[in-house]
């Protein structure tokens, strides 16, 4: 399809939607992809991160000091989506942050 410059400018003046992003709904969609990817994502470290904490605090029952680092890691693995949240809305980007979905 060829569009000429005089049909380009009849659109923008009956007032049409030039770009397929100018209709609406994508970016919806997008956004309901990206919090359901998120979702998903945050469901799998928690279980990480909790697994992390077992691991270093059985290690530290062993007797073995890294398990100190272990259960530190595992804390911040399972709770990375509230540290982000809190983090974009101490510097005021509260606007950027997805709420995770499944």
């Amino acid at each position: 399809m060829i569009t000429t410059t005089s049909s380009l400018l009849a659109s923008l003046s009956a007032g049409k939607p030039i770009f397929a992003q100018a209709a609406g709904g994508g970016a919806a969609q997008l956004v309901q992809g990206f919090s359901l990817a998120l979702g998903v994502m945050f469901l799998f470290g928690f279980i990480w991160g909790v697994l992390k904490i077992w691991s270093g605090a059985n290690a530290i029952s062993k007797g073995d000091p890294d398990g100190k680092a272990g259960i530190i890691a595992g804390i911040i693995i399972a709770g990375a989506a509230a540290i982000m949240g809190a983090l974009f809305a101490i510097f005021g980007l509260s606007g950027g942050v997805l709420t995770p979905s499944f």
